[in-house]
């Protein structure tokens, strides 16, 4: 079986966006009330955004399984309040549950969270205890910079986030740390914010005892990392003149590494960095990517074909593609078995 940990609902029927689009157009209001109001979206608009895309896709490359969760770019978590955010982030996770329900051998729910600038991440909470306990979610997206691209929330070794990772802990679960869009006009949302906010996550991990205080806390960085299986020597030279532990001992069980990485080079160097027992098939599909690479003929996001090429063994090659994600997201397992061998 081929589990692919990394996918967005990115071709959610357009009435998602029109609700977005009101509910930011009310903000202009100083009058306005907010509400939540309803969201109208069919059973059969959602199999049709999801037929000619995720589901074409994940036929025409192999993969069984996506861990999917709402947009990313589209959290928005800098836009309006708390009551914004928390209306925003129920409609989109109701809607994964939706096509989850429809297609339960295809999609497995991951949440967003309704976070906010300068509101205590506690508050976070009950969405991800409704998601999970509610609607079968077996994970959540973790936004380490909810402003959208000033960075002032605490490093995520702060006791800020601790009572979120306690219960992660308590719910089994681990968090994708993943950023939204941003409104600083210095990054690019998908070229720099992000991989910025994975290479900026792994060296906040590196400066503190996280792992000690959350021994079973496990935390996924997508996008390959960002730039840190290119500079692993830098981290390796800044841990051990720290007097941190050494890289691998530091991330073995806690700190994982997906594929979203849409060159064959940038691949070959992730696998010989990155022990194998901490890197997750991921491919982001209909996401940041789209297009086909001329000098291959193929869809840059089709990371499947670049781990093929790596020819792994046949134990390295069921980690990646299955038994990592069953480690990592450990409520997978009730909710997709695994197959009979």
């Amino acid at each position: 079986m081929i589990i692919d940990c990394h996918g967005h609902y990115t071709t959610a029927p357009k009435e998602l966006q029109a609700y977005r689009d009101s509910q930011i157009a009310g903000l202009k209001d100083p009058a306005h009330i907010p509400f939540k109001g309803t969201l109208k979206i069919t059973d059969d608009q959602i199999r049709e955004s999801l037929e000619g895309a995720q589901l074409k896709f994940q036929r025409e490359r192999g993969s069984d399984v996506t861990i999917f969760s709402p947009r990313a770019s589209g959290m928005g978590h800098h836009i309006g309040n708390e009551v914004t955010s928390r209306h925003w982030t129920e409609h989109c996770n109701d809607l994964i549950y939706r096509a989850c329900e429809l297609y339960p051998q295809n999609f497995v729910g991951v949440c967003a969270l309704p976070q906010s600038p300068g509101v205590p991440i506690l508050n976070s909470i009950s969405e991800l205890e409704r998601c999970v306990r509610q609607l079968g979610f077996i994970g959540c997206n973790l936004n380490p910079d909810p402003s959208g691209g000033s960075f002032n929330a605490p490093p995520l070794t702060d006791k800020y986030w601790y009572p979120f990772y306690e219960k992660m802990v308590d719910l089994d679960v681990p968090a994708m740390i993943h950023v939204s869009a941003t409104c600083n006009p210095r990054f690019h949302t998908t070229g720099s914010y992000y991989i910025n906010a994975d290479t900026t996550a792994f060296m906040q991990f590196i400066t503190a005892d996280l792992f000690k205080d959350f021994p079973t806390l496990r935390l996924i960085i997508p996008h390959g990392g960002g730039a840190v299986p290119y500079h692993w020597g830098r981290y390796r030279g800044l841990a051990q003149d720290a007097k941190r532990p050494p890289l691998d001992e530091m991330i073995r069980n806690h700190v994982y590494f997906d594929t979203c990485v849409y060159h064959q080079p940038g691949i070959d160097l992730l696998f010989k960095i990155v022990p194998v027992d901490n890197i997750l098939f991921g491919s982001e599909m209909v996401g940041a990517v789209r297009g086909i690479d001329p000098t291959t003929g193929q869809y840059y996001d089709d990371t499947k074909r670049y781990i093929d090429k790596l020819a792994l063994n046949v134990e390295d090659n069921r980690k990646v593609f299955e038994d990592n994600a069953r480690k990592v997201y450990p409520r997978l397992n009730k909710r997709i078995p695994r197959k009979a061998t």
